[in-house]
């Protein structure tokens, strides 16, 4: 299952280039049984409506693998980082019932940076600097539980059109898949799943 907003759902790119679906089909690749992935996600959530999803769909709490992604639209919509805070805190527990209960099949990824877009680059600067601050809280928090965290931040931040979806705002295909490398270099991680 993978939970969070635009980043997740895959905003501008096909379903098959979406990061929880390369993500899948990757492992998938080296002989692990992972099925695809139920997304739930929508563009311009923050994380009070994600936890609302979560809880309105009431998925199965029996998934062996749960990535979350989420809070840029708590940065973008000027919410403080004090309140992502606790919210986030209720999420990563919410992942981890929906994990059985088992935070080793739990895992985060940092947020990306859009200050590196067409669309944010006027706003460089601040942006990155507010996302720094989320993406300190997201990996603190995770980091405390025991949970794998993954920070593809600065991926993001490469001046490289390849990697903006045409939209000129979202990751594309190519940006999503040096995410998915990235998580997949953690063996110790992919060898839990088997």
């Amino acid at each position: 299952m993978a939970l969070g907003d635009s980043y997740t759902i895959g905003e501008s790119v096909s379903e098959s280039s979406r990061w929880p679906v390369q993500l899948a089909d990757s492992l998938n690749n080296r002989g692990l049984s992972i099925k695809n992935p139920v997304i739930i996600a929508r563009t311009g959530w923050r994380t009070d409506e994600l936890k609302k999803a979560i809880e309105d769909k009431k998925p199965e709490k029996n998934y062996d693998l749960v990535g979350m992604l989420i809070g840029v639209n708590n940065q973008y919509q000027g919410k403080s980082p004090e309140s992502y805070r606790p919210e986030f805190e209720e999420l990563l527990d919410l992942a981890i019932a929906h994990a059985d209960g088992d935070k080793s099949r739990v895992f985060v990824v940092s947020i990306p940076d859009y200050g590196y877009t067409p669309f944010g680059k006027k706003n460089q600067e601040k942006i990155s600097k507010e996302l720094d601050t989320y993406n300190k809280i997201n990996k603190t928090l995770t980091e405390a539980r025991g949970i794998n965290y993954y920070y593809i931040t600065d991926i993001s931040r490469k001046y490289d059109d390849a990697l903006v979806a045409e939209d000129g705002l979202h990751p594309s295909g190519k940006q999503y898949a040096l995410w998915v490398q990235e998580i997949l270099k953690d063996e110790q991680f992919i060898n839990s799943l088997r």
